[in-house]
């Protein structure tokens, strides 16, 4: 059974606008699909929800939105998560085995397998031609910082961005995930930023509050305390992906007709497997002779 789902909530005065997810399936998911070790489950599992938070938040139903963080020294390598405009999202790491270190306080060390600097890319892709790129320095490599840091350097809007993965202690599987993430709006004052600042202040981390049993709708009204708060919207999520045999054979029109042929190994098949979902796509020789003779009848068209 899925429960995860993201709310959109704003006060009433309309100065500050808040998110909160529940990821735990998503990341889940996104876990057991590539093998992670604990500390990438955390880091796969901290990006996902990134992504699915400001998925949710583009206005156009064929948007979407990759987040990539490439860490210097990263022990993870880059990082990708993919979101659609609903939420749903999917993603990967390099280095989905890399190796698990904890804090002396036993917190994963996200930032270490990360790298504590580097760069973290986001780009959003409106369907309508060239997309929307920013580019920021890591501050951090915990993801939640950077994302911060994201949109008060690249779009220059006042915002505080927490995530959390929570894993069992013994088979180190995603128990609890989820985000909020909260932002001021141009009508937001003084006493408005004050007392954000102080509810922020007085918070719980995220997995503590979703193993108490707060709904989302609870933890975003808890980060509003003191203000009216109205809920916008809200939306399922999951693990989604959107790989096909019809991408596939569209990536492999690009190549020459040598290069198709080349594809299969020597067990006669060649064999694409998806990133995101592992997914295995089977060509055999016949069926890429029968890509080589489609490519051309298209050219000749």
């Amino acid at each position: 059974m899925n429960n995860d789902r993201i709310i959109r909530c704003i006060t009433s005065d309309g100065a500050v606008m808040a998110c909160a997810a529940d990821t735990s399936n998503l990341c889940y998911t996104g876990a057991k699909l590539h093998l992670t070790s604990p500390v990438a489950s955390a880091a796969l599992g901290r990006l996902l929800t990134a992504a699915s938070i400001m998925g949710a938040q583009l206005k156009q139903d064929d948007a979407s939105i990759t987040l990539r963080i490439k860490g210097d020294n990263s022990e993870t390598g880059a990082v990708i998560a993919v979101a659609d405009s609903k939420g749903n999202a999917r993603g990967y790491l390099q280095n989905p085995d890399c190796p698990t270190e904890y804090y002396s306080n036993g917190k994963l060390n996200v930032a270490k397998a990360v790298g504590r600097t580097g760069i973290l890319n986001v780009m959003r892709d409106y369907g309508t031609g060239e997309p929307y790129v920013g580019q920021v320095q890591l501050v951090s490599g915990e993801i939640a910082e950077d994302i911060t840091n994201y949109y008060a350097t690249s779009e220059q809007i006042p915002t505080v961005c927490a995530l959390g993965v929570l894993l069992d202690k013994e088979d180190h599987e995603v128990l609890l995930a989820g985000g909020l993430l909260i932002q001021l709006l141009p009508g937001a004052d003084d006493s408005t930023i004050d007392r954000i600042e102080k509810n922020v202040s007085e918070l719980e981390p995220m997995t503590t509050m979703l193993a108490k049993g707060m709904s989302v709708e609870e933890i975003c009204k808890t980060a509003l305390k003191g203000f009216e708060v109205e809920i916008l919207d809200e939306t399922p999520v999951r693990y989604t992906c959107t790989c096909n045999r019809e991408k596939v054979i569209d990536a492999f029109i690009t190549l020459s007709d040598d290069e198709i042929r080349s594809l299969a190994d020597e067990k006669g098949y060649a064999e694409a497997v998806c990133h995101f979902c592992k997914k295995k796509h089977r060509f055999s020789k016949l069926q890429l002779e029968q890509i080589i003779k489609e490519k051309h009848a298209n050219d000749d068209k």
